[in-house]
């Protein structure tokens, strides 16, 4: 690295982490450059809880059986009571059974990040082939759960009756009882590094993590997430973006990759810990993009 880009990156840091601070949360940061290998980090190498980032590589998964012929896309599945929370969104808030293909089980997985549509699809692609196909790819550190199985540890460690559902019991529950929660910790949770999931990243959009056209269906799957608070409130509308956001308590991730218009494409991860468990957090939301946008503009020089 050259002088000139050793002074640059020693300006972006400080400015990240005046950034992190104005929003007060703790903040974790890698940009990738896809084609190039470029990269830049602010404490990229810690581990981090991943939220719903973990269905990246469900769908990942997903899509190499379609591509192997060994799963069919249109075949019919009912996510039933036994999936839904009743309170979340899409089918996980329905009252009634569902019937959806398995694609269409992806695409609300990832566009709307439906749990009960993941936890059906994780049954039919398999959790031991999602785990097989991680560390095939380098990446055994990669944590991947069931929303429900989350969901029945935070009733266990707040003592919820496990026959209702999680949202309705959780009013009334102490804010820092609810910020001291599994969920929320990385040696516990599903967690990976931000350098481990912009490296996963670049794999699929450089056609390496699977069959081209399974790599192609992710990358189509996670360009249709309908959130624009995070990640893509960063970026102009010229740049082209694709990502997983993630959510739990103190938890506000997203994971993703941002396309300019001269080619160049950069995956993206900024994870981040606030210090109350708030549904709403808009300026927490927004600092996502922002330290995005900085990260990318540092590689883009």
């Amino acid at each position: 690295m050259t002088n000139a880009a050793n002074d640059t990156e020693d300006r972006v840091r400080p400015t990240l982490t005046s950034l992190f601070e104005r929003a007060g949360v703790e903040g974790f940061v890698h940009v990738r450059d896809i084609d190039s290998g470029a990269e830049f980090g602010h404490r990229a190498d810690e581990r981090t809880v991943l939220a719903s980032v973990f269905k990246i590589p469900i769908a990942l998964e997903y899509a190499r059986q379609v591509a192997a012929g060994t799963l069919d896309p249109a075949a019919r599945h009912t996510v039933s009571a036994a999936y839904r929370s009743g309170s979340g969104a899409a089918t996980d808030g329905c009252r009634h059974d569902v019937e959806a293909s398995t694609r269409d089980l992806a695409f609300l997985m990832m566009t709307i990040s439906d749990n009960a549509a993941t936890d059906l699809l994780l049954d039919v692609v398999g959790p031991e082939r999602v785990r097989a196909t991680l560390d095939a790819l380098g990446h055994p550190d990669f944590g991947v759960a069931s929303c429900a199985a989350l969901d029945d540890g935070i009733r266990r460690e707040l003592g919820l009756d496990p026959a209702r559902g999680l949202d309705e019991q959780l009013a009334g529950i102490a804010p820092e009882r609810l910020m001291a929660l599994s969920v929320n910790d990385p040696g516990v949770a599903p967690s990976s590094t931000p350098s481990g999931v912009t490296a996963l990243l670049a794999a699929i959009w450089r056609d390496e993590a699977g069959p081209s056209g399974a790599c192609a269906e992710v990358r189509s799957l996670m360009s249709r997430q309908v959130w624009q608070h995070r990640l893509v409130s960063g970026f102009p509308g010229t740049v082209r973006t694709a990502g997983k956001t993630g959510t739990d308590f103190a938890i506000r991730n997203e994971a993703g990759v941002v396309e300019y218009p001269d080619g160049g494409r950069y995956a993206v991860g900024v994870f981040l810990r606030t210090p109350v468990p708030d549904v709403r957090q808009p300026r927490a939301d927004r600092v996502i993009g922002e330290a995005a946008k900085l990260a990318v503009d540092h590689l883009r020089g």
